[in-house]
């Protein structure tokens, strides 16, 4: 395996669209960047909840790997007090659904840089 496309596919999870920055892929990337970024700062400004590791339950599971796709902002969820959802809020259960789309968007924005540096897609 390329080691531009394992850095490519990373990056990309980390931050969404710097895989393709990497690939100077400038429009692409930022596109990227701003669209999930401001899907998971809606998903937060909405009270969203990003759900950590619960094997006990197999539905927080599957929210679990969709948030996990967000890269740093999940990091930074398990350390700083952010996404912890608000339940009280109307709009708690779309800011749930804005961040586990951005996750699971996240994971093809990286998916397509990793191809890009493959050389399988231009």
């Amino acid at each position: 395996m390329k080691t531009k496309a394992l850095i490519a596919g990373i990056a990309g999870w980390f931050i969404p669209g710097l895989g393709h920055l990497y690939l100077k892929k400038y429009w692409r990337g930022l596109i990227f960047l701003v669209a999930i970024g401001l899907m998971c700062l809606l998903g937060i400004i909405m009270g969203g909840r990003i759900y950590p590791v619960q094997a006990d339950n197999p539905l927080t599971l599957l929210a679990f790997l969709s948030d996990l796709g967000n890269g740093l902002l999940y990091l930074i969820s398990r350390f700083l007090p952010v996404g912890l959802g608000e339940m009280e809020r109307i709009s708690f259960e779309f800011g749930s659904a804005y961040l586990a789309g951005a996750g699971l968007l996240n994971f093809l924005v990286a998916f397509d840089a990793w191809d890009i540096a493959r050389g399988k897609k231009s």
